[in-house]
């Protein structure tokens, strides 16, 4: 629905008597019924059954012209890639054009329930990591595009992901859309229950909705044996004086200019300064030797980014670490938010630490010629979700845990007493951000077709995945 129209809806719900709430949310302090009718009133902005709607603007932008603009600054030679990753299906194109949906929902109508948003909310943005005392835990891991924002774009694009990875992992139309319901459902239960979780239970809370067989236990399997030895292993080779160096593989990871690997080395120090005296204490007991340019991801690829071999003083004690460009968050246009800093690598730790419950320990952000950079730990027992396996029960199961992590995110960083009086314990919410998600699923395969139309017509260069 057009901005127009929900304007309009607005309008008739006014004129029909229907009752409106306070006209500014309670604080934080106020007795959590009060909270809770205040998130009920914003039905009357956005009714529950709105959130179903999505039909393309009149006006909506070629998403190729869209895509093209949020390239700006990129690397011009590593595009291709990017394109050829978008092409290989519609869940890969939908990885790679979250400029595209932030222009369509964006613009529209929203409860004005404001959380950290993970911005990039999609079924291959959860993944498995060590914590800083080794046990493994999973969670919400990508913050590339964290803004703060109304709960429901992080939702939509959730939602949406999970029907377009059911499609193609062969799922039935039915199967996608009960995964859909769930996901929604397990996000408005949790709400529930975190609106009445004191808040330093809230703050630690795990999700642990893994059984044997699942695709997170299978997650968590695989970062069980993804070692920062083992990881380190695969990048690196030992040169002919018998130092180890990563390793040049074209065209996705590449060796850099000695004047390059200075610059990096030179914003690690600064970065030293983003971190806490503890893990300093870490750092100080590793040396970087060696720098290298990597291709990463779908949606980042075109970025600056740098994996940086350290290695402490036995020899055969490698730290890996990743420093990435942040680039501004499709979201920002479309929600005007105040204290947000403004070097983008600081935006997003800030949104990782007040998201996750468990963070790498080597999170920091530095400055690279006068480009701002995300610095983490590269590969310490990371894993995602095997898309093959996302079939059956299993893709609704999945949708379960996906949807509760997303609710601890937004319970964490918005008022969870609003946001689940607005969602009600009815399926009246769920069943509409379905409806929503299939039908902006067609709208990506739409968009994945001209996509893949414009390669085979010259006018994009894509290499192959």
């Amino acid at each position: 629905m057009s901005g127009t129209k929900v304007a309009t809806a607005r309008t008739k719900a006014s004129r029909t008597g229907r009752k409106r709430g306070p006209e500014h949310a309670p604080d934080r302090w106020a007795p959590r019924p009060e909270r809770e009718a205040w998130g009920k009133s914003r039905r009357d902005v956005v009714p529950r059954a709105e959130q179903a709607i999505w039909h393309p603007a009149r006006e909506r932008d070629d998403p190729l012209e869209t895509l093209h603009a949020s390239h700006r600054g990129r690397v011009p030679d590593l595009l291709p890639v990017k394109w050829g990753r978008m092409a290989a299906s519609p869940f890969g194109y939908f990885r790679g054009a979250v400029a595209v949906m932030a222009k369509d929902v964006g613009r529209r109508a929203h409860t004005g329930l404001f959380v950290q948003l993970c911005g990039d909310a999609h079924v291959r943005n959860l993944g498995a990591y060590a914590s800083p005392d080794g046990h493994l835990v999973f969670d919400l891991n990508d913050f590339d595009m964290a803004w703060p924002g109304p709960w429901e774009w992080d939702l939509k694009r959730l939602a949406t992901s999970v029907v377009l990875a059911g499609r193609e992992a062969g799922d039935s139309e039915a199967l996608c859309r009960d995964a859909a319901v769930a996901t929604v459902r397990a996000w408005r239960e949790a709400l529930w229950r975190f609106a009445g979780t004191p808040v330093l239970d809230l703050f630690r809370h795990p999700v642990l909705r893994y059984r044997e067989k699942s695709p997170v236990h299978a997650a968590l399997t695989s970062a069980a044996r993804q070692t920062p030895k083992r990881a380190a292993a695969k990048l690196t080779g030992v040169d002919p004086a018998g130092r180890r160096r990563l390793l040049h593989k074209p065209p996705l990871v590449l060796t850099v200019p000695p004047a390059t690997a200075r610059k990096v080395l030179v914003a690690l120090r600064r970065y030293h300064e983003t971190v806490s005296d503890n893990r300093r204490l870490v750092l100080d007991a590793f040396r970087p030797v060696d720098v290298a340019f990597k291709v990463v991801g779908t949606g980042s690829v075109g970025l600056r980014d740098w994996a940086v071999l350290c290695e402490g003083p036995g020899g055969d004690d490698p730290l890996m670490l990743q420093v990435k460009e942040a680039e501004a968050s499709v979201w920002a246009p479309y929600h005007r938010a105040a204290s947000v800093p403004a070097h983008h690598g600081c935006r997003v730790a800030q949104a990782q630490h007040r998201i996750q419950t468990v963070v790498d320990p080597f999170l920091g952000w530095a400055t690279v010629e006068r480009r701002p950079f995300l610095v983490r730990q590269l590969s310490d027992h990371k894993a995602s979700v095997d898309m093959t396996t996302l079939r059956g029960a299993s893709l609704v199961e999945y949708g379960l845990v996906c949807g509760e992590l997303l609710a601890k995110a937004h319970a964490r960083t918005g008022d969870p007493c609003a946001l689940a009086g607005y969602a009600g314990r009815t399926d009246r919410l769920d069943r509409a951000l379905a409806a929503f998600a299939l039908a902006y699923a067609e709208q990506t395969e739409s968009d994945h077709a001209r996509l893949v139309a414009a390669i085979r017509a010259g006018r994009i260069k894509a290499l192959e995945a």
